[in-house]
């Protein structure tokens, strides 16, 4: 691309509406344009990026035996409704109404088709394994989309989808996908870890995600730096340590607490530690309430909750309903005289003369035993902390902060069942077919790569995934025999297929160097004042300084370090 009569463009001034690094450069670079809210357009330099991902993406699928295809984004709304998950994507799904007034809806994920397409194939336990994928777009009713593009609204995603006869099967199928990601990443060189994860929406019986480490990341990953523990805290568990309570068990006593609701509050106010207090939130699980007690120094895991409870779908109880239930103003919720079920921490087992919330605003009870109420449920309900002891080895644990770039999941029989997807085994018996789920978000690995390759003056991409490998600064596009050369060498490079910008235009060389800094391009060659002595300079993108070689020699020294 000559950028004198080319489609480019940057900007300079600060971006406002975008909150991550990523978001913020993507957009300056001019590779992005956002059109709504979680909506963007991909501009020319974006769309290389974009395209470069997924032909990493494309390759090691296909190389681990994956059969690529298309499937529709608009669907008629009753495919999901006969898989049961209508109901659970909610709001999260676009829906819409044909001429006819027949109801559709915009794909969120395609489970559903992919078992439609099997069924074309499978008869026999001799018609395995085989794995099907497509590289399309997906969309979600995101209610805060933001991060720039690490949660959008419309997005591109590879999503594979194997199947076994059995499980063992799915084992070999499963580790395939896991090895082809790991060398998606690892060409890409993104740091990254693969943690444990909840299965959500998607059901099953186990997943993975590929997380890639960064600040911005909306997923806290709990980290073992002794062994390889590696989880989302959404299903971390939380080791708690059996101390035997010696302490004498007192009765409860009723002490006025006015206007403090919270455990900071109350805990200055009986100058008491959090870890004293037993805490009361009131969550509606599908239609029906309940109420979680965890210490006081500790965040329910509304994830935990809802396997506890086997329910699709939690949230915290509105303030109305919690003054409702509880007779009393939000902050004094306790669970002595709760009419709904209680379900308690394991952790409260081991608690003696706790305080908790009195159902009565302004008071609460101190010296609280398990004696004194009911409990329903019992069971790891709670977050796990920075230091907690690891789950496998008892080592303190860690935190980092991650992008979801990726996830595997072993679906199971859950999708073959519910929609009918049987083949008959050598006794000629009908089994249901056994699937495993692999999904990679592409526009999440490009912010992924910008978050994690930046500095002051821009992006810094990758060889593999760079718009452009080279970009050739020619100071003055006057100088005919400058020009020359920095045409033929253009030339050249691109026609040995190494994509390659000219910056020809009529600018200051410094906006030409910020340009290309900004845009990230990894190999940066400039013809300038000392080509008369036969010698240009070349830099590379993450080093802070370049190096004069003798004009002639430019070709190797490129091919050489492409092939490094």
């Amino acid at each position: 691309m000559k950028l004198k009569n080319s489609f480019f463009y940057t900007i300079r001034e600060s971006i406002k509406d975008e909150e991550s690094i990523s978001g913020k450069l993507l957009v300056r670079s001019g590779m992005i344009k956002k059109v709504g809210s979680g909506i963007y357009m991909y501009m020319p330099l974006g769309f290389k990026v974009l395209k470069n991902i997924e032909e990493i993406v494309r390759r090691e699928m296909n190389n681990a035996g994956a059969a690529e295809l298309i499937m529709p984004n608009l669907m008629p709304e009753e495919i999901y409704v006969e898989s049961g998950r209508r109901e659970i994507f909610g709001n999260s799904m676009f829906g819409l109404k044909d001429r006819y007034n027949r109801s559709y809806v915009l794909g969120p994920t395609h489970e559903e088709l992919f078992v439609w397409a099997a069924k074309e194939k499978v008869k026999s336990y001799k018609d395995f394994p085989f794995n099907l994928y497509q590289i399309g777009l997906k969309y979600r009713d995101e209610p805060r989309p933001r991060f720039g593009l690490i949660r959008i609204r419309e997005f591109v995603m590879k999503d594979a989808y194997s199947f076994d006869a059995d499980y063992e099967g799915l084992e070999i199928s499963y580790q395939k996908m896991f090895d082809a990601y790991k060398k998606i990443f690892d060409q890409m060189g993104i740091e990254y870890k693969i943690v444990t994860a909840d299965t959500g929406a998607m059901g099953g019986i186990l997943s993975e995600e590929f997380q890639a480490i960064a600040e911005i990341g909306e997923d806290v990953l709990v980290l073992c730096p002794k062994c390889d523990y590696a989880s989302n805290i959404e299903v971390s568990k939380c080791v708690d340590v059996k101390i035997k309570n010696s302490e004498e068990e007192l009765e409860k006593e009723l002490v006025e607490t006015p206007n403090a609701g919270t455990i900071e509050e109350v805990a200055n106010m009986l100058n008491e530690e959090a870890s004293k207090f037993v805490k009361t939130l009131i969550y509606k699980v599908d239609d029906d309430f309940y109420a979680c007690l965890v210490p006081g120094n500790r965040d329910v895991n509304e994830t935990k909750v809802l396997k506890l409870l086997k329910g699709t779908s939690i949230e915290l109880a509105s303030p109305e309903d919690v003054e409702k239930i509880t007779n009393a103003r939000v902050g004094f919720a306790g669970p002595i005289g709760l009419n709904i079920p209680i379900i308690i921490d394991n952790s409260i087992v081991y608690m003696k003369n706790f305080i908790v919330g009195a159902n009565i605003s302004d008071y609460h009870y101190k010296n609280v035993n398990l004696k004194d109420f009911e409990y329903s449920f019992k069971g790891d309900i709670k977050n796990v902390v920075e230091g907690d002891p690891c789950p496998k080895c008892g080592e303190s644990l860690i935190f980092k902060k991650g992008i979801e770039i990726g996830n595997i999941f072993k679906l199971g029989t859950k999708y073959s069942e519910d929609l009918g997807l049987y083949y008959t085994d050598p006794k000629n018996d009908l089994k249901p077919v056994v699937m495993g789920c692999y999904g990679i978000g592409l526009e999440r690995i490009m912010a992924a790569i910008v978050e994690q390759n930046n500095d002051e003056h821009g992006i810094i991409w990758p060889l593999n995934v760079a718009p452009y490998k080279v970009a050739i600064i020619l100071i003055n596009p006057d100088d005919a025999e400058n020009s020359r050369y920095a045409n033929k060498l253009y030339d050249q490079l691109n026609e040995m297929g190494i994509d390659t910008i000219l910056d020809d235009r009529d600018v200051r060389p410094g906006v030409k160097f910020n340009d290309i800094d900004l845009i990230g391009i990894p190999i940066r060659i400039t013809v300038g004042k000392k080509f008369k002595d036969n010698l240009v300079e070349i830099k590379l993108r993450d080093e802070q300084t370049g190096i004069d070689i003798e004009s002639d020699r430019v070709i190797n020294k490129i091919k050489e370090i492409i092939n490094q």
